[in-house]
């Protein structure tokens, strides 16, 4: 009897660890990294802990009241060739990766693209990628993108508009390179029969978007990080307690763990000399940023070289560049590739052709591009 109900328990543990591969890396490195330097609650940054926290209501609130899904429905309603829809999908998740990450722009977009191709009987593959493509690029420009773009803001205090300076150029190389890869489909018409999306709750919409503004005054430094976080709190607890449920507090822990993890061993003054002078000068930590993004993912990469490193700006467009690559280069990547399989498994091995092909050809494209004009220039 006890063996049959330790099994259970094992595949639970096994499912969570597969399923939380990242946190659980994490947890190992902040409790093997505690061997040999001690801890300190120092080295938590909980500025960039309730930001995150912040958004993450922001964006379970929208979820929930359907906001982005009204908008997606309104302006596809109005795409009348495929190439038109391309543009309409590949754009909307550009521009609300920016506001709403590039991960809750993948989670509510990419299941509606899966809809359309079915209902106009369309291939879905390319759509999907350069929807990850567009996720991922268009996250870069803002702090509140992606979470290391919001770690590298916080960290190293950049104001507002210098880390729009920094990122500008990305984002204009990103339009183009999206456009050109939209632009390349065929222009054959198509009907497309949607049907459309309420918002029930206007009183909540209401409430949530102005939170919404507060909350992006905390991000640029306007209001006080702590004071919205109690505004939030309180919004919340009155209006809508389940959104406390919908956090992704995986996420928050990782954080935490990787926090512990690198003020250990940025404490041990060997690592921190070695890592300091490969990381010496911006060209170094762009090219390291890349490169270590493509095997570790973007966000662990960030807070890693951020302890051995001055060079901001580098490291910004490094991380966000080096979203592009491998599949597990940006994390926000595997939920398109997880969204798509769950569909079409036996198209899994195709999907990862073509998102290596287009992710290939947009490093080769923006690898030297924003070198010659952030760095060099």
């Amino acid at each position: 009897m006890k063996l049959v109900l330790n099994i259970p328990k094992k595949q639970y543990i096994f499912s969570y660890i597969k399923k939380e591969v990242v946190l659980t890396i994490a947890a190992l490195l902040a409790l093997l990294s505690s061997i040999v330097s001690m801890p300190k609650l120092q080295y938590i940054d909980f500025k960039v802990l309730i930001l995150l926290f912040n958004l993450m209501i922001i964006v379970a609130a929208f979820e929930n009241l359907k906001i982005l899904d009204y908008f997606a429905t309104k302006l596809l309603t109005k795409c009348k060739s495929y190439r038109s829809i391309v543009f309409s999908l590949t754009f909307i998740t550009f521009f609300a990766s920016m506001l709403v990450t590039n991960d809750v722009a993948l989670i509510t977009f990419v299941p509606l693209s899966l809809i359309i191709c079915k209902k106009v009987n369309i291939s879905s593959i390319k759509i999907i990628v350069f929807q990850t493509l567009a996720a991922n690029l268009g996250s870069a420009f803002t702090p509140m993108g992606n979470p290391q773009n919001l770690f590298i803001y916080s960290y190293y205090n950049i104001s507002p508009i210098n880390f729009f300076l920094i990122t500008i150029n990305l984002i204009l190389l990103s339009i183009a390179f999206l456009i050109g890869l939209i632009i390349k489909n065929n222009k054959d018409k198509l009907t497309m029969d949607l049907s459309s999306v309420k918002i029930k709750d206007k009183a909540s919409s209401i409430i949530f978007s102005i939170l919404f503004i507060i909350i992006l005054a905390s991000v640029f430094h306007i209001i006080d990080y702590k004071i919205t976080f109690i505004i939030t709190i309180s919004i919340v607890l009155i209006f809508n307690k389940k959104l406390f449920k919908e956090i992704d507090y995986s996420l928050l822990l990782t954080f935490v763990f990787f926090f512990i993890f690198i003020g250990n061993i940025s404490s041990v003054e060997t690592v921190k000399l070695l890592m300091s002078k490969l990381l010496n000068s911006g060209t170094s930590t762009y090219f390291s940023s890349i490169i270590l993004s493509q095997f570790i993912s973007n966000v662990p990469c960030t807070m890693l070289l951020s302890s051995f490193t001055n060079n901001y700006k580098e490291l910004l467009l490094g991380v966000n560049i080096g979203g592009m690559g491998t599949l597990i280069a940006s994390m926000a990547s595997l939920i398109s590739y997880k969204l798509y399989t769950k569909d079409y498994s036996e198209n899994s091995t195709r999907y990862i052709k073509y998102f290596s092909l287009y992710n290939l050809l947009g490093l080769m494209i923006f690898i030297p591009f924003i070198f010659i004009l952030n760095i060099l220039i």
